[in-house]
C-alpha cells in the first residue's frame, strides 16, 4: 500500500511549487497508468472489498470523506465571538474608564467598583443571551442537514451494503450506476456504457464515457489533462448512464474536487437576502459616522468634559445600530427551518430560507409535480393506429437492457410487458452494447444479439417521435417492411397528436436487423424501420389545482419546463387549471439570443422540449429580469438548473446528484408542501424586516433627541451606562421576534429589504419619537425635577444637582423604554394593533416583562447603583399621557406612510 499512499497522500514537497489542483492531477495520472492489479494490491484490497475492521482503521487514519466545507464553530469560539460586538466593545470601555477614575486614581479608601460591577453583569447577560440563541439554533441546523445524506453501495466483509458517503476509504469496492454521484475519486476495474457528467469538474455539459483502460498513446504521454484520465471518476461528478466497479483511490479533501474547494471555502455565493442586509448595514454606519462625532463635539463644547462625551457618544453610537439583527435572523431561519421540517420540507442551508421566501417564480417539469407521477402504458400502436403487439415488445427490450437511469416511462413499459406476459423474453436476448439517451438525439438504443438466432444483431431504438421519424427509413405495416412515405409520415403524426390531445405522452419504436458489428454509435441509427408507438398517461394529481391557486395568490408565478412536447403539457395545464400565457418550443430557444429570450421569458407558461442547457438559459433570463427563481427536480439532467437558481429545491425520492446541490429537500413531490413552506420563508422575513426597520426608526429619533437635549441641557440627558442598559433591556424583549404573529399581507406576495423604504421608515417615524422626547425634557427639567428637589435647576446647591440630574435621567430612561417597546406593536402590523391584530405571545410577554422591569429599577438598589432615583407619583400620569400621545400618532402616520408607498413594511 506504500506506493499508492505516496502517490495519493503525501503533497508536502510540492505544495510550494505547484497548486494542489496540479499536485492531485499528477498522482491520479500515475494511479491511471499503473494495472488495475497493481492498484489493488498496492492499496492492500482486491475485489472482495475491504472488512469492517480495517475500513474502521483507515476511517480513522484518514478521516471521513467529506469535502471542505464551512461548519458551525465549536461552542468555545462562539462564546468568544459574542464578546466581539460594538455592545460589548463601549461597555468594556466603560469598565476600563471606571476602572482608570474609581479605582486606580481614586484616593486610597475611596475606591468604588459599583461600575465595574455593573458592566460585568451586563457584558455576562449580553454575552450569554447572544451565546446561546446563536448554538441553539446552529444546532438545530446542522440536525436538520443530517436527515439529508449520500449513500455508496460497497463491498465489505464480502457483501454488498449501503453506506453514508463520508464513511468511504481508501480502497473500497463500489459500485456506480445511473443518478449516482460519484463518492470519491475512484479507479474503474470493469464498467459497460458509463457515461459521466464532469461539469463540476471541466465545466463542459457533454457527458464523457469512461472505461476501465487507457490507451497506449495516453500511458506513453508523460502528462494528460483531466479529460485524459478515462478509467478515473472524479468525486463531485455523476452517473448518467451505465454501471460499472471501482476502487476508491482518495477521499474528501484529498480528491481532486477536493482541491478545488479548499481554496474556496467560506467564499460563499451572496443571496440576494444578504447583498440587502450589507446595503442597509451601510446605510445605518454611515449615518453612525456622521452622528457620533456630532454628539461628542456638542457635549463637549457645552459640558467641557471630553471622557463623559466621549463614553456618551460610543454609547449612542451602539443605540444607533440594531445590534441583535444577526441573532434575530439566525433565530428566525432556525425556528422556520424546524417548522419546514414539520410540514415535509428539509432545509439544508439555512440562508437560503429568505430566498425561499421571497421567490416569485417558481419553474418546475409537470411530472409528479402536475400529475401524479403514476404512469402507466395505455397504447401500442402501429403506424396506421392500429395495436400491435410488436411495438410493445421492443419497447420491452430496450427498456430493459438500457442502463441509463430508469424513467417512469421505463418502469411502466416493464411492468406492462409482464403483464402481458412479456417476463423470460430478455433471456433470449444477449446486450452487446449501448447508446444512452442525450438531449440531442433524444433516443436510446440498443445492441443485441438474438440467441437463437444468426441473422446478425438487432438494433432496438426508442424515443421522441419527430427525432425517430427523421432516422427511418423504413416501416412495418401489415407483417411487411415497406418504405416509409411522406404520406405515412403525416398520418402517422395525425395519429401522434390525437393521442397528445387526449394527454397522452407518445414514444416512437423502430429497430434495424442484421448488424454485423458488436459496438454501435450514432451513425448507425439511421436507415431504420419504423415498429410504431407507444402512449402513456399520467392523470393529474387532485392537489395541483389548489397548489396552483394557492402559489399564484402568494405571487409566486408557475411555469412549466419540460422535455415533452407542448400538446400533453398545454392538456395537463389546462386539467389543473394553470392559466397559459405563452408556449416556447426548445427549438425555438436554440434560435434566440439570450436578449432576445429575456424579452420574451416573462410572458411563457410552457417550455416544452427542452434540454438541460435550455432550462439553464431560461433561468438565467429570468433572474435577468430580476425574479428570485426557485426550481424544483429530481433528475440527474436537473442538476445545472439547481444550481443556478437562486433555491434549488430537489425531492428525497431524486437521485443523490440532485440532492446534493439543493438547498431545499422536499419530503414529498407536492406543491402543497412548497406553498406551506413558502409561507414559512415569508414569515421569517417578515419578523426580521420588523425587527430592523423599527428599531433603526426608534434609534434614529432616539439620536435627534439626543442632539437637542445635549444643545441645551447643562448636563448630559443620560448616563452612557443608563443608555446601554435602555438597549439592553429592550433588545432582550425583541430576542422574541422571530415569534411574533404575521399578517396575512405580509405573506401574500414576496418583498425585499429597500434601501430607500428603510430611510423613508427612518426619517417618517423617528422624528416622532423625538417630538415626546424633548415633550417629556421640558416637562422633566421644569416641572418634575423641580417638584422633587424644591427649586429649578439653576437656583439649587451643588449638592442638590446630582439628585435632579438623577431624576431627570432616570425619567427620559423610563420613557424612552415605554415608548421604544410599544411602538413596536403598533409598527409590527398595518393594522390596529391588539384589536385586529395580536402579537405573538412571546412578544407580549417580554415586552411587559422589560417594560416592568425598567419601571421598578430606580425603586431599587440596582436603580442606585445606576444613579437612578425613584420617581414621583406625578410623573405616571405625565407617563401615560405621552404614551398614549405618542401611539395615536405613531398610528395615525402609519396610515398615511401606507398611502403614500403601499405598504408599512
Amino acid at each position: 500500500m506504500d506506493f499508492i499512499i505516496l502517490i495519493l497522500w503525501e503533497t508536502k514537497s510540492k505544495c510550494d511549487k505547484m497548486d494542489g489542483s496540479d499536485i492531485r492531477l499528477e498522482k491520479l495520472t500515475k494511479v491511471a497508468k499503473k494495472n488495475i492489479k497493481d492498484i489493488l494490491k498496492e492499496l492492500n484490497t482486491s475485489k472482495d472489498g475491504l472488512t469492517e475492521k480495517e475500513a474502521s482503521k483507515r476511517l480513522e487514519k484518514y478521516g471521513p470523506n467529506e469535502l471542505p466545507r464551512e461548519k458551525p464553530d465549536p461552542w468555545y469560539k462562539q462564546l468568544l465571538d459574542a464578546f466581539i460586538h460594538p455592545f460589548i466593545m463601549v461597555l468594556i470601555i466603560l469598565g476600563l474608564a471606571s476602572f482608570v477614575t474609581d479605582i486606580l486614581f481614586a484616593p486610597p479608601g475611596e475606591e468604588n467598583w459599583r461600575t465595574i460591577i455593573i458592566v460585568a453583569i451586563m457584558i455576562t447577560v449580553s454575552v450569554l443571551l447572544r451565546f446561546t440563541l446563536e448554538y441553539t439554533s446552529n444546532i438545530e441546523a446542522e440536525k436538520l442537514r443530517s436527515l439529508i445524506y449520500t449513500t455508496a453501495t460497497v463491498i465489505r466483509d464480502g457483501r454488498k451494503k449501503e453506506i453514508k458517503m463520508e464513511k468511504l476509504v481508501p480502497g473500497d469496492i463500489i459500485y456506480l450506476s445511473a443518478g449516482d454521484m460519484i463518492p470519491a475519486d475512484v479507479r474503474i476495474i470493469e464498467s459497460k456504457d458509463l457515461f459521466i457528467n464532469e461539469a463540476t469538474i471541466t465545466g463542459e455539459s457533454e457527458p464523457v464515457e469512461k472505461c476501465p483502460k487507457l490507451s497506449e498513446e495516453k500511458i506513453r504521454k508523460k502528462h494528460l489533462s483531466i479529460g485524459e484520465l478515462d478509467n478515473i471518476c472524479f468525486m463531485g461528478t455523476n452517473v448518467i448512464s451505465g454501471y460499472a466497479t471501482a476502487v476508491v483511490v482518495s477521499t474528501g479533501k484529498n480528491t481532486y474536487f477536493g482541491s478545488i474547494t479548499k481554496s474556496i471555502v467560506g467564499k460563499k455565493v451572496t443571496t440576494t437576502f444578504e447583498r440587502d442586509v450589507v446595503d442597509v448595514t451601510k446605510l445605518l454606519i454611515k449615518f453612525m459616522t456622521v452622528m457620533v462625532p456630532l454628539v461628542f463635539i456638542i457635549n463637549f463644547f457645552t459640558k467641557h468634559d471630553w471622557l463623559d462625551s466621549l463614553l456618551f457618544a460610543l454609547a449612542v453610537g451602539v443605540g444607533i445600530t440594531p445590534e441583535m439583527l444577526p441573532m434575530v435572523v439566525t433565530a428566525n431561519l432556525a425556528k422556520s427551518a424546524i417548522k419546514m421540517a414539520k410540514r415535509k420540507t428539509i432545509v439544508k442551508k439555512l440562508d437560503s430560507i429568505q430566498n425561499f421566501g421571497n421567490m416569485d417564480v417558481l419553474c418546475t417539469d409537470k411530472t409528479g409535480t402536475l400529475t401524479l407521477n403514476k404512469i402507466f402504458v395505455e397504447k401500442h400502436v402501429d403506424i396506421s393506429g392500429e395495436e400491435n403487439e410488436n411495438v410493445l415488445k421492443y419497447a420491452y427490450l430496450n427498456s430493459y437492457y438500457q442502463t441509463g437511469l430508469k424513467s417512469a416511462l421505463d418502469d411502466a413499459i416493464l411492468k406492462y410487458g409482464r403483464e402481458r406476459k412479456f417476463n423470460g423474453l430478455e433471456s433470449k436476448f444477449k446486450k452487446l452494447d449501448e447508446i444512452p439517451f442525450d438531449f440531442t438525439r433524444r433516443r436510446i438504443s440498443v445492441l443485441l444479439k438474438d440467441k437463437e438466432g444468426d441473422g446478425g444483431n438487432l438494433l432496438v431504438t426508442k424515443g421522441a417521435v419527430e427525432e425517430l421519424l427523421s432516422i427511418c427509413k423504413w416501416v412495418e405495416y401489415n407483417n411487411r417492411i415497406v418504405k416509409l412515405t411522406k404520406e405515412m409520415v403525416r398520418k402517422a403524426l395525425e395519429i401522434v397528436e390525437d393521442l397528445n390531445e387526449d394527454g397522452m405522452r407518445v414514444l416512437a419504436v423502430a429497430k434495424k436487423n442484421k448488424l454485423n458489428k458488436k459496438t454501435i454509435t450514432s451513425e448507425d441509427e439511421q436507415d431504420m424501420i419504423l415498429l410504431g408507438f407507444i402512449a402513456f398517461l399520467d392523470p393529474p394529481k387532485e392537489s395541483a389545482l389548489p397548489a396552483i391557486k394557492a402559489l399564484k395568490k402568494h405571487g409566486v408565478d408557475v411555469k412549466i419546463l419540460t422535455g415533452d412536447n407542448e400538446i400533453v403539457t398545454k392538456k395537463i395545464c389546462k386539467e389543473v387549471n394553470l392559466p397559459i400565457k405563452g408556449i416556447l418550443l426548445g427549438e425555438e430557444i436554440e434560435d434566440m439570443s439570450f436578449d432576445e429570450l429575456v424579452e420574451v421569458v416573462e410572458d411563457i407558461t410552457i417550455f416544452a422540449k427542452v434540454s438541460p442547457q435550455q432550462k439553464l438559459k431560461i433561468i438565467k433570463a429570468l433572474k435577468k429580469r430580476g425574479h428570485v427563481v426557485g426550481y424544483l427536480g429530481d433528475g440527474v439532467n436537473d442538476v445545472p438548473s439547481l444550481r443556478e437558481s437562486d433555491v434549488g429545491i430537489s425531492v428525497d425520492t431524486g437521485v443523490d446528484a440532485a440532492k446534493e446541490v439543493s438547498d431545499i429537500v422536499l419530503l414529498e413531490k407536492n406543491l402543497m408542501v412548497l406553498e406551506r413552506a413558502i409561507i414559512e420563508g415569508r414569515k421569517s422575513f417578515a419578523n426580521s424586516s420588523k425587527y430592523i426597520v423599527i428599531t433603526a426608526s426608534s434609534n434614529f429619533g432616539n439620536v435627534f433627541s439626543v442632539l437637542v437635549a445635549s444643545s441645551f441641557l447643562p448636563f448630559i440627558p443620560m448616563l452612557p451606562l443608563q443608555l446601554l442598559l435602555l438597549n439592553l433591556i429592550y433588545d432582550l424583549s425583541m430576542t422574541s421576534m422571530p415569534w411574533d404573529n404575521v399578517d396575512e399581507k405580509y405573506i401574500k406576495k414576496p418583498r425585499r429589504w429597500s434601501v430607500p423604504k428603510i430611510s423613508n421608515f427612518m426619517v417618517w417615524f423617528g422624528p416622532i419619537s423625538s417630538i415626546f422626547d424633548i415633550i417629556t425634557y421640558v416637562v422633566m427639567f421644569f416641572i418634575i425635577c423641580p417638584f422633587v428637589v424644591g427649586n429649578s435647576y439653576f437656583h439649587l446647591p451643588r449638592t442638590l444637582m446630582h439628585e435632579f440630574i438623577s431624576t431627570f435621567q432616570t425619567g427620559w430612561f423610563v420613557e424612552s423604554l415605554w415608548t421604544q417597546t410599544l411602538v413596536v406593536h403598533t409598527l409590527r402590523t398595518e393594522k390596529v394593533p391588539f384589536l385586529q391584530s395580536m402579537p405573538g405571545r412571546p412578544l407580549l410577554f417580554l415586552s411587559l416583562t422589560g417594560i416592568t422591569i425598567g419601571t421598578l429599577i430606580p425603586f431599587t438598589i440596582i436603580g442606585r447603583m445606576f444613579s437612578m432615583n425613584p420617581l414621583p407619583w406625578l410623573y405616571f400620569p405625565f407617563l401615560l399621557i405621552v404614551v398614549f400621545s405618542y401611539l395615536f400618532l405613531a398610528q395615525k402616520i402609519k396610515k398615511i406612510f401606507i398611502e403614500k408607498f403601499g405598504s408599512l413594511l
